[in-house]
């Protein structure tokens, strides 16, 4: 939604005022595509997100899907009627009518397919983090910038309409001036899959083995530091960080719960932390500045302007909320509109989750439209932050990011 139709309210305490940070998605793109077939190359969970979220797509096929776990290919295709199933991803890849090829394989496993699929002329869609080593990393950018086709990494972020209405208020004096950030991802789950075929034990659960996996930092932190680094603009310069085993005590010698902290240019500061553990307030970040703080939460966003902040003086769509002990103001997109037809709570966060408006982003550049919100280098970035800090977790010491680090 356009800024000039937003406002800031003081609540009646004087601390703090918050607004949701809501776009109006009726002014977003709609993409419809000519007939596009698409392969999926690993059927696990997240290839199964994005299964869902291409078949929302009009004209977006998924004509095969590729796995080598058979009990994950044959659930990955009854969720794809007529799609053709391949056991190697290089069977796939021969197939002249695919145009794009999506990439959810295990994390050591991107390098290879995705040098393949781009070799063999596929727009390439590869989840993040793109390696699980620096050189593989970079060996990925170095493929992507060389290739006429297109390369998105899936750091969903960068698509999100919540996350790009906001970065619009953070580089304004809405914000001012950055004084630290803050960032945690709580999900009580296990990480570890059930086996039936003990053959399949290592595919099925290479985030628990400690000669691929990144961790905690890397798996899922990386997406979160790509937030920072797309809002901030500022290198890391290091990362240290703790470890332990808190809940899962069943032979993995991965920290079930992490924490970090990053220092960037200019003395901000980043404290990251995950756990399997718990699950309180799940996954969001922070931008704490001197006229505000925008909270992000990947379907909704808030901001919470200082009692000293200057009016900004845009027109206000609004309802309470309350938010811990300071009540806030909610600001919805068309809240008039919602509210004659008793629809306002309807009106609060997106109507699809992050990785949709990814997914539509990239069909959107493959099918010719404007280029992908996000490229090659800035993954390498993200994941090598990722990968330092799994690394400090477990040694429990400070890694410098060097410029060799992030440079392909």
């Amino acid at each position: 939604m356009p800024t000039n139709r937003r406002d800031f309210i003081r609540t009646s305490a004087g601390a703090l005022a918050a607004m949701a940070i809501v776009p109006d998605l009726a002014l977003g793109r709609s993409l419809r595509l000519d007939a596009m077939p698409v392969g999926l190359i690993g059927a696990g969970r997240q290839g199964r997100v994005l299964m869902g979220e291409i078949q929302k797509i009009p004209g977006a096929t998924i004509a095969a899907v590729c796995d080598p776990v058979e009990s994950r290919l044959a659930a990955g295709l009854r969720r794809a009627p007529g799609a053709q199933g391949f056991a190697d991803h290089r069977a796939l890849l021969e197939r002249d009518d695919i145009q794009a090829v999506f990439i959810a394989t295990p994390t050591h496993l991107h390098r290879a397919i995705a040098e393949a699929a781009l070799a063999a002329g596929k727009h390439v869609y590869c989840e993040a983090p793109i390696a699980h080593t620096i050189d593989d990393a970079k060996a990925i950018v170095r493929a992507a910038r060389s290739s006429s086709k297109v390369f998105m990494p899936g750091l969903e972020g960068r698509s999100n309409p919540v996350y790009q209405l906001a970065r619009t208020f953070f580089r304004s004096e809405a914000v001012r001036d950055l004084a630290s950030m803050r960032a945690q991802q709580h999900e009580k789950i296990s990480w570890r899959t059930p086996v039936s075929n003990p053959a399949d034990e290592r595919a099925l659960n290479w985030r628990l083995d400690n000669a691929v996996t990144i961790g905690l930092p890397g798996e899922w932190g990386t997406h979160q530091f790509d937030v920072f680094h797309w809002y901030t603009d500022r290198r890391p310069l290091r990362v240290r960080g703790v470890g332990s085993i808190r809940l899962h005590d069943d032979g993995r010698t991965l920290p079930d719960s992490v924490a970090c902290l990053v220092e960037y240019e200019g003395g901000r500061t980043l404290s990251y932390e995950a756990t399997l553990a718990n699950s309180y307030e799940g996954r969001y970040e922070v931008l704490y500045g001197t006229n505000a703080a925008i909270k992000l939460a990947w379907s909704h966003g808030w901001m919470f302007k200082e009692a000293d902040a200057p009016t900004q003086g845009w027109e206000v769509y609004a309802n309470r909320q309350q938010f811990h002990n300071d009540e806030g103001i909610t600001l919805i997109a068309d809240a008039t509109q919602l509210a004659s037809q008793g629809k306002l709570q309807e009106g609060v966060g997106l109507p699809h989750p992050s990785a949709y408006y990814a997914v539509e982003d990239f069909l959107g550049a493959c099918a010719g439209g404007e280029a992908p919100p996000v490229t090659a280098a800035d993954a390498l970035r993200a994941t090598a932050l990722g990968i330092a800090a799994h690394r400090a977790v477990l040694e429990g010491v400070t890694i410098d990011i060097t410029d060799e680090m992030l440079t392909a």
